[in-house]
């Protein structure tokens, strides 16, 4: 869809192509910019689809940031980096984001290689306040005087690594301004003690009360008075502090804290940051917003409208696609649903998010089992060690997490589980290509970084039938840690029947014979290698599939029967061609000294765009159309090989 008209409706947007377009507005206009900037957010996302929530919530915040500051000289690092739709807007890409999270289009995340005005690329939560870190200590090594300011919010605080970074900053005195957007939400409610220390302070209204006095003060004093006065109510601000802010955190980790101020009031925003410009030292300034603000649905809903797919009513949020046929539930339906009825007879089974309950369906397992259920926000690391302590225990946790953030834990993965084999389940939801979110939210590389890891089972599944069946088979397995990695998306849509079997760890399946080539495949690449075949089949090339099921224990039984049979092999996996399924074979079959041709096929040795999964699918040659014409270029190149082979040796066998 093209851009919505900006001439009539959109006054002052109309004018701004570059932050330095909406400096040259009067203050008392910054507010109607920012509801335009509001109202053509709505019009984009509810045609495009896109993060929806976050960026309406940060509208004015946004609008205050450009005005006072200059970037891209001055940095502002977004965490997490879907809030930065408006600030896109405003830095000249407003005509473009039509385009948004679409094949060749805007990345729905800021990216460094996209414009000068993203100062830092942000997928993951939780690492704005480390950046502005090193690009402060940077700063001051060179000698430049550029501002830095770390956004941090929807959840991201409760992440370790900003606690880190407050703790190196505040030691080092270095001129950062940290801006936390206080929400109380991620996609799901933000849970845990910080959120209770933000409320506190919040709803804390006689420090508030004193708080806008001396704010008002200070502000008096930046105009009429002197250093001494200055200081003297700089002392008296920090007596109160002391005495009235619940633990006084912030200050405690040598940040000057200011807050909490109203997060949709321009006027203020303006005034708070300009008076905190000139301050040379770590700032934090503590503002309160509301996700989905100024689009009813979204702050009535504000986990549903997190996201949106588009195609909406912008007035009512009503849906304004036409019904079609009914779909199949989503893998992560799946796994919700199927932990959930295996607890209801599994006392042990535990459910751990990392804020993700709704993206994960972990909310489905909270609403039957709540006192099992964990959500330890936006914490991979923690969930680890977390599930790894229950295991201890004589538990059977399950922590559900994205495969493209489990990469952030690792360490614990290896230190606290697989090295003490304990038998903690990791759900990896996502795994493979994950569409419009792009290459931070691909899950491109768990089989490759889970493969070397001793003591664990990796496994993949066909089709939600086997996904239910892998839960079953993990929540058995007590000799150590069980991978278990599925796809974003829709299942296959096949009947289920009722219970579950328990699979032979390590055993894979042929699910169409054939004599000329072997095709082994692993998770979502199984269907399409069917489906290739059957293309295949029209040329005459008659091709075996088998479904491998586990990386790791790799099926050798099944391998070696096939590569006795098979001169060719291909292999098939949606991961990284380093690492994972097409590597455990190509290293098999060299220990066994076999000398089968074996061509891989899997995602490249670079990071995936971002675009629709059909895209993506041909970009990448992952289709079943682009799978058989690579096994047919493969196939017929090996057998002319081996006619010029063996023509070579009818030859040399008759001069001899």
């Amino acid at each position: 869809m093209p851009p919505p008209s900006v001439n009539g409706k959109y006054v002052f947007l109309s004018k701004i192509r570059s932050p330095e377009d909406l400096k040259r507005f009067k203050p008392e206009d910054l507010q109607k910019v920012a509801d335009e900037c509001r109202a053509y957010l709505i019009d984009v996302v509810s045609e495009n689809g896109g993060h929806f929530g976050s960026s309406l919530g940060v509208v004015e915040m946004s609008v205050a940031l450009h005005y006072v500051y200059k970037t891209p000289n001055d940095k502002i690092i977004w965490d997490v980096g879907h809030q930065a739709y408006i600030h896109k807007i405003l830095t000249g890409r407003k005509d473009q984001m039509h385009t948004n999270r679409k094949f060749n289009g805007l990345a729905g995340f800021p990216k460094m290689s996209e414009s000068p005005h993203d100062a830092f690329g942000t997928g993951h939560a939780s690492t704005s306040i480390s950046a502005a870190a090193g690009m402060a200590a940077a700063r001051d090594l060179s000698g430049s005087n550029e501002k830095i300011i770390a956004v941090i919010g929807d959840g991201s605080m409760t992440g370790g690594m900003a606690f880190e970074a407050m703790n190196h900053l505040g030691d080092s005195k270095s001129d950062v301004l940290v801006i936390l957007n206080d929400n109380q939400m991620a996609i799901a409610p933000s849970t845990g003690g910080l959120r209770n220390y933000l409320v506190n302070i919040s709803l804390n209204k006689t420090y508030n009360r004193v708080r806008k006095f001396i704010w008002d003060s200070i502000s008096l004093l930046n105009n009429d008075l002197g250093d001494a006065a200055k200081n003297a109510v700089h002392k008296i601000e920090d007596g109160i502090k002391a005495a009235l802010t619940p633990g006084a955190f912030f200050e405690a980790l040598g940040f000057r804290y200011f807050g909490p101020i109203d997060g949709h009031n321009t006027e203020q925003l303006v005034k708070a940051l300009k008076e905190m410009h000139e301050l040379p030292h770590p700032k934090l300034l503590h503002i309160i917003t509301t996700k989905g603000k100024g689009f009813k649905p979204a702050e009535d809903n504000q986990s549903k409208w997190h996201a949106s797919s588009g195609g909406f009513d912008t007035a009512t949020g009503k849906s304004l696609k036409k019904p079609g046929k009914t779909q199949p539930p989503k893998y992560q339906d799946i796994f919700g649903s199927a932990l959930t009825e295996l607890a209801d007879k599994d006392h042990r089974i535990t459910g751990i998010t990392a804020a993700m309950s709704s993206g994960t369906s972990l909310d489905l397992f909270q609403k039957a089992h709540p006192e099992r259920f964990y959500d330890v926000g936006i914490a991979e690391q923690h969930a680890v060690t977390f599930a790894a302590g229950l295991a201890a225990n004589g538990y059977k946790p399950f922590c559900a997490i994205y495969s493209t953030f489990l990469q952030r834990a690792y360490d614990q993965l290896i230190h606290d589980v697989a090295l003490q084999k304990l038998p903690v389940v990791f759900a990896i939801d996502r795994a493979g290509l994950v569409g419009e979110d792009g290459p931070t939210h691909h899950g491109s590389f768990d089989l490759s970084y889970l493969h070397p890891v001793p003591n664990m089972v990796i496994m993949a599944p066909k089709d939600e039938q086997e996904l239910r069946d892998m839960l079953s088979t993990a929540a058995k397995h007590t000799k150590g840690p069980v991978a278990i990695r599925y796809p974003r998306g829709i299942c296959t849509g096949m009947p289920l029947r009722s219970g579950f079997n328990t699979m032979e760890i390590g055993k894979g399946e042929i699910v169409r014979e054939g004599s000329s080539i072997a095709v082994l495949a692993i998770g979502t690449m199984v269907q399409r290698s069917v489906e290739a075949a059957r293309i295949l089949e029209e040329e005459g090339i008659d091709a075996l599939v088998a479904n491998m099921r586990f990386l790791k224990p790799l099926d050798t039984v099944l391998l070696d029967s096939i590569a006795k049979q098979h001169d060719t092999i291909v292999v098939i996996e949606e991961n990284s061609i380093i690492g994972g399924l097409g590597s455990a074979v190509s290293d098999h079959l060299q220990k066994k000294r076999l000398t089968n041709n074996v061509m891989k096929i899997g995602l490249p040795d670079s990071f995936v765009t971002h675009g629709s999964m059909n895209d993506l699918y041909r970009l990448l040659k992952l289709d079943a159309e682009n799978i058989s014409r690579q096994i047919s270029t493969f196939y017929k190149g090996t057998a002319t090989e081996k006619s010029e082979r063996v023509q070579s040796t009818i030859r040399t066998e008759r001069l001899a």
